[in-house]
């Protein structure tokens, strides 16, 4: 008999095609997962909080050109101790020195909705002469066109109304003219409370007749429109080299955490010589903002500085230092626009197709590894970005490679319970539970496409078989197999074997595969003697059904060698089966044969028993050809197996 049968293997090029099919379709729907997510707004957050991580990583990113700060300080509250409610004349005092100095434009960010004339008339309080026209000073200031005052818009039901200064300083601006001179103070504040964005020109709700003369641009729009000579009246704006329009909302690009801009103290410009100072003169061509920064102010707020993933900080910026930045974003050029769609899409298929390439050819546990690199490089692009004022949407590629990582992994998983099904199957009731559980638990795994094992093949046949099938019925024939094949499997499978096929009466059954137990070879020795044993037993059996039919006394032959075979399945695509090849195989089977020859129930050859230890009881010693073998084998009787 020649067990041995050629394989059929799937052709290289088919393999590699359902390889990159499979990498492509993982590519595919993981980028479908990121840009669905990313397009309706879904990953917004967590690029939010990727860029608040970039502004703390920064610290200072440049040094503020364009803006000054003019700070009422507390030094300057104590100075001049009269209530702001008193500061017109204060106000009307820097408005001129800082216009004297060559200042281009200079805003006021605090809302003046009172003055305290009318209390001075109301109490008869004018009658001293520079109390008559308190605020004079302030309004011919207003009238030389250097100033913007601050508004706010005030939500209704209906159209939109607005909290602006008092009418008597609304009538000392040039021509009364509140779209040109009226910023609007309001910020823009996400949900979060984080304040990362400005709109340039915000949407208003107003009747037709309201919208020709109300304020209409934020008021660091407003000064970098002045600052650049161009109109509020205008539909869009040409500032540091960008195109502005209505409602147009950009990240604020600030130079720094709190206290980046330069400041000023009013105190410092209401001194005497002021204009001989040179931190004055330095003002000459600046844009100015006028505001608080004072113990007790309630205009300070969150910014990405002060935002974190887990908490926030107390490092929070004043309204006018957040107009300033906004301002400094307009006149610099410095505007953080998004990356281009071409170079989120290019960057995300690229770590798609390395990361999942990699993943499919490792385990999970290099793959989740590639994954953390590719997020990793993410991160770091987008700081990098970010450095050159640029937001990249590094979510986007986080998601996708997590997606393409989930995916990996559900493959394989799907595909390893399915290979242990397959095994579970192939194996099963050949070889013991057991032993099929350290073959599926076990570090190496089983590579069903073929591998060179060292491995024992036993093959076991019964005496003058075509005998006793002559002295019974075809129904007796298969009853006494199915009586005698369950002891001696049950013997093969207890000493960790494997039934590989049943050839007629004969059983061929291999130790070390396809679990590579050490010790194979007296496996095999052990469950050999075992089965000459049981042959003896089921002869009593054979008695005892059959008798008076003259049937030959029951006997076994078993061959047995040792050496390397190739396992694994072969077959064609309808039907396969594990199985050895090769001459380990072919030795285990003629010697088989030979037990007849050399009147033995058991041949062993020397590999198997040197392989074995010392636990064979031997008999004879020989050395004997063997059919299609050019060099002899040594082989031995076994008589019993020491315990």
């Amino acid at each position: 008999m020649n067990p041995s049968s050629p394989a059929t293997t799937a052709p290289p090029h088919k393999a590699r095609s359902h390889s990159w099919r499979l990498l492509l379709l993982m590519v595919t729907i993981a980028f479908a997962v990121a840009e669905g997510a990313f397009q309706l707004g879904w990953l917004a957050g967590v690029d939010e909080v990727n860029t608040d991580l970039w502004h703390r990583l920064s610290g200072k990113r440049f040094d503020p050109s364009h803006v000054v700060l003019v700070e009422v300080d507390d030094p300057s509250l104590q100075k001049y101790e009269d209530p702001l409610v008193f500061w017109a004349p204060v106000y009307a005092r820097a408005l001129k020195t800082l216009r004297e100095a060559g200042a281009t434009v200079i805003g006021i960010d605090f809302l003046l909705t009172i003055t305290p004339e009318p209390w001075l008339k109301k109490y008869n309080l004018t009658a001293n002469e520079g109390l008559k026209n308190y605020d004079l000073p302030f309004r011919q200031e207003l009238n030389a066109g250097k100033t913007i005052l601050a508004g706010a818009v005030r939500p209704t039901q209906g159209d939109d109304d607005f909290t602006l200064p008092i009418p008597e300083y609304l009538l000392s601006l040039p021509n009364s003219d509140l779209t040109s001179h009226i910023g609007l103070a309001d910020l823009t504040i996400d949900p979060d409370g984080a304040i990362r964005r400005f709109t340039f020109a915000p949407k208003l709700k107003l009747d037709a007749q309201t919208a020709k003369s109300a304020p209409r641009l934020t008021l660091s729009a407003l000064l970098s429109v002045h600052a650049h000579g161009q109109k509020a009246t205008a539909n869009e704006w040409l500032i540091g080299g960008r195109q502005y329009n209505n409602d147009n909302k950009n990240p604020i690009t600030y130079a720094g955490p709190p206290g980046t801009f330069p400041r000023v103290p009013i105190h410092k410009v209401l001194e005497e010589k002021a204009l001989l100072d040179p931190v004055i003169q330095a003002l000459k061509d600046k844009v100015i903002i006028i505001g608080g920064n004072f113990e007790g102010m309630n205009d300070a707020h969150d910014t990405p500085y002060s935002v974190g993933l887990f908490k926030r900080s107390k490092v929070i910026m004043t309204g006018p230092e957040i107009q300033a930045n906004i301002a400094e974003t307009l006149m610099s050029g410095r505007a953080t626009v998004d990356a281009p769609d071409w170079l989120r899409v290019a960057a995300t298929l690229f770590m798609l197709f390395a990361t999942i390439a990699i993943g499919l050819r490792t385990s999970p546990w290099i793959g989740l590894p590639v994954i953390c690199v590719g997020i990793v490089i993410s991160l770091a692009s987008g700081y990098i970005a970010f450095q050159k004022f640029i937001l990249f949407p590094s979510a986007h590629m986080q998601l996708a490679l997590f997606a393409g990582f989930f995916m990996m992994l559900g493959f394989r998983l799907t595909r390893e319970e399915r290979d242990k099904a397959s095994i579970r199957r192939q194996f099963e009731g050949y070889a013991s539970d057991d032993v099929v559980n350290l073959l599926l638990d076990g570090e190496s795994k089983l590579d069903l496409k073929g591998q060179s094992m060292n491995i024992t093949v036993l093959f076991s046949d019964i005496r003058n078989f075509t005998t006793i099938t002559e002295k019974l019925t075809a129904h007796e024939t298969v009853e006494f197999l199915n009586a005698y094949f369950p002891r001696i499997i049950d013997i093969i499978k207890a000493e960790g074997g494997r039934i590989d096929k049943f050839i007629g009466d004969a059983v061929m059954a291999e130790f070390g595969a396809p679990y590579p137990f050490p010790d194979h070879a007296a496996r095999g020795l052990r469950a050999a003697a075992r089965m000459r044993t049981a042959a003896a037993d089921f002869k009593g059996w054979m008695d005892k059904r059959f008798p008076n039919r003259d049937i030959p006394d029951f006997a076994i032959g078993i061959g047995i060698h040792t050496g390397n075979a190739v396992v694994g399945e072969i077959g064609t695509d309808v039907k396969k089966e594990f199985t050895a090849i090769g001459d380990t195989v072919n030795v285990a089977s003629r010697l088989e044969g030979e037990t007849k020859t050399l009147s033995c129930v058991i041949v062993a050859s020397a590999d198997t028993v040197r392989a074995a230890g010392d636990i064979a009881v031997t008999g004879k010693h020989d050395t004997i050809p063997v059919k299609g073998r050019a060099k002899f084998v040594e082989v031995y009787e076994i008589l019993d197996v020491k315990a």
